[in-house]
């Protein structure tokens, strides 16, 4: 049986952040969360966080990249640290997980395989509904003025029509 959870949408615009996560975790065919958090502010409020895929691997990762920005004090430093013990630790390579870090200045999906992406147009998704959300999150960055927290909701919303695993019980953390 497989488990899916969790879309996660990033939008970044005019100096601000926000990050939204639906809360539904599905065991094969069955829905057995509706309010998983897998969005959250991190060291301090000065960082938004999100994770898709299991919740123990994730929040392992948020721990560990909430100490290597408190180490480095600099969020693109930190994403770079994180995602090379990722890959290289023994342990971290196993964690079965996707990770949506950022503040007003940067935004970066981070992954188990080394990678550090910070997208061109201040949007990344991650997680089972995260090309629906990323898309409409696109879209509406680009064609209308709502601000940051209005898309990452409204993204999710039209992700949760198109993808079964993605649910209205959506979280929105923003920064500043």
């Amino acid at each position: 049986m497989k488990v899916r959870s969790t879309t996660i949408l990033a939008v970044r615009r005019d100096g601000k952040l926000a990050i939204a996560g639906d809360g539904q975790v599905t065991l094969d065919k069955t829905i057995v969360k509706h309010g998983a958090r897998k969005v959250r502010k991190i060291s301090g409020g000065k960082v938004l966080a999100g994770f898709a895929g299991s919740a123990a691997d994730g929040i392992t990762l948020l721990e560990k990249f909430e100490g290597k920005f408190a180490e480095f004090k600099d969020l693109t430093r930190a994403a770079v640290e994180l995602a090379k013990d990722w890959r290289q630790d023994r342990a971290l390579r196993r964690l079965e997980a996707l990770m949506i870090v950022g503040n007003p200045e940067h935004l970066f999906v981070l992954s188990g395989t080394g990678d550090v992406i910070e997208p061109d147009q201040g949007v990344a998704a991650i997680g089972s509904g995260g090309p629906y959300a990323q898309a409409a999150g696109t879209a509406l960055l680009r064609n209308t003025a709502l601000s940051v927290d209005e898309i990452a909701r409204k993204g999710l919303e039209i992700a949760a029509e198109i993808c079964i695993y993605t649910n209205t019980d959506i979280i929105v953390e923003t920064l500043p």
